[in-house]
Formats: structure tokens, C-alpha cells, sequence
């Protein structure tokens, strides 16, 4: 659903062709294209709330629960319907796929850094934008994860996996738990053997 979702201001946001690679090149891009980004941002946020409330909602998928089958095969199957939904939207012959997964990446560092800098984590005005900034990491992380060829666990991706991972587990839990719930069953490449045991064991459900 978010890469769906997502879609077209995903291209036009990240698949943007640059003169120049690199994070600083990507910062720039992305203040060059302000708008589009906060909008992708917002697209992010609001589907991984929307999935969320249907996860925990009583009244949520009906039909699953009388037939009783659990939070996880829900989210296993919308990660088959996200897999779908990747080759349809996402994948774009005319972008170079490392613009969006350098991108992608620089979008997960900068949430990161916003989140477990005090400086900055001081100027969010309420705890509703730290939730805003743990989505969007989160979902430029799935997406990434199924962009690109080898997804985003293993060690050579631009993202710091253990960091983000860190930062989502030194907040309520109460408030990350289905943010946790995301990159444990809707990303691609979590289980592949290239990714290393300790981001395996730091997803473990406690």
C-alpha cells in the first residue's frame, strides 16, 4: 500500500535526474524540491498511520478475523500486495535506480539524525512530529527495501540500519510497535542470509 500509494511523487520526488550523486548532492535536491518531498513525506506518514489503525482496530478486516487468522498474515499478505504494487509504480525504466535509492537514503538520515539529535528533536513542536519523522523513516526504508536489487539490510546500503532501528526502540513502545510490525513484515530482504544476525535479532518481537 505505501509504494503504491506513493506512486508518481515518488518519481517525480526522488527519480529526478542529477548532474551529481552523492548525500550533499541529495540534500540539495531534496530542498530544491521542497514541496514535492514534504507531500511525499505526508503520503509516507499517512499510510503507514492508516495501516496501523487497521491493524489494531477491532472492526479492521473483518473477514480475516472471523476467520481467525492473526495481525501477522495480514501483514505478510500486504507485503505481497506491496511487491505488486513495487513492479507496477516504482520501477521506472527512464531514472537511474540509485537516484532513488540515494535518495531514499538521505531522507531515512536525515529523520534519524532529527530524531536522536537533541538539538533538533528540541524544536518539534509536539509528539505527533516525532511520530511524523518515525513514519517517514520507516517508509522510505520499506520502499528502499523493495527498490532496490539488494534491499536495505544489508552492509554496503546508505542507510544505517542499526541506527534506525535504535532510534525506534528507545520510544514508547506502545508507539513504534507497528512500526516495528512494518520493517519485520512488509520489507523484502530481512531474511536473506546477507542480512546480518544482529538486525535480525534487534526485529526479534520481544
Amino acid at each position: 500500500f505505501i509504494i503504491e500509494s506513493a506512486g508518481d511523487t515518488c518519481t517525480d520526488v526522488l527519480g529526478a535526474k542529477a548532474n551529481q550523486r552523492g548525500s550533499m548532492a541529495n540534500v540539495t535536491h531534496l530542498e530544491q524540491k521542497q514541496a514535492l518531498a514534504r507531500q511525499f513525506a505526508h503520503i509516507l506518514h499517512f499510510t503507514l498511520r492508516f495501516d496501523e489503525l487497521k491493524v489494531c482496530s477491532p472492526i479492521s478486516y473483518p473477514c480475516e478475523q472471523r476467520a481467525g487468522q492473526s495481525d501477522v498474515s495480514v501483514l505478510r499478505q500486504r507485503h505481497a500486495d506491496a511487491e505488486d504494487a513495487q513492479r507496477r509504480h516504482v520501477k521506472n525504466v527512464d531514472v537511474p535506480i540509485e537516484n532513488t535509492t540515494d535518495c531514499l537514503s538521505t531522507m531515512a538520515s536525515v529523520c534519524k539524525v532529527m530524531l536522536e539529535t537533541p538539538e533538533y528533536r528540541s524544536r518539534f513542536a509536539s509528539e505527533e512530529t516525532v511520530l511524523f519523522c518515525l513514519r517517514v523513516m520507516v517508509g522510505v526504508i520499506i520502499l528502499y527495501d523493495h527498490v532496490h536489487p539488494a534491499g536495505a539490510f544489508v552492509k554496503t546500503c546508505n542507510i544505517d540500519m542499526k541506527g534506525c532501528i535504535r532510534v525506534l526502540k528507545e520510544q514508547p513502545p506502545s508507539s513504534v510497535e507497528g512500526l516495528l510490525n512494518a520493517l519485520r513484515y512488509t520489507t523484502k530482504h530481512l531474511n536473506d542470509e546477507a542480512t546480518s544476525k544482529q538486525i535480525k535479532n534487534m526485529l526479534q518481537p520481544n
